[in-house]
């Protein structure tokens, strides 16, 4: 099982990612309610499409810009749709359960 945790709290739980260049993409239904805002910010990437960012927050703790998703990605990254990614530097911490 993969946890992404923010200040103590599991935004995040899955043993279903997807590991892609160095991240956990999570399925969307494994994020707790209400962990991620819309943000405007959007980047390109030249094979997996157009990322849109997401703020994280867990209590009054708010980490700007430290999740994306690609809701429409290239047919070469079709295995992350619907899945999200946390910022390794954003303040979310990724590990696996398993000992």
């Amino acid at each position: 099982m993969i946890t992404a945790t923010f200040h103590g709290q599991v935004i995040a739980r899955s043993g279903q990612t997807v590991y892609l260049e160095g991240n956990h993409y999570f399925p969307a239904e494994s994020l707790v309610p209400d962990t991620l805002e819309n943000s405007w910010v959007r980047t390109l990437c030249f094979w997996k499409g157009v990322a849109r960012y997401h703020h994280v927050r867990a209590g009054d703790h708010r980490a700007p810009n430290a999740a994306w998703s690609y809701p429409r990605p290239t047919p070469l990254a079709r295995m992350i749709k619907g899945h999200v990614a946390f910022a390794p530097g954003g303040g979310v911490i990724v590990s696996d359960d398993h000992p």
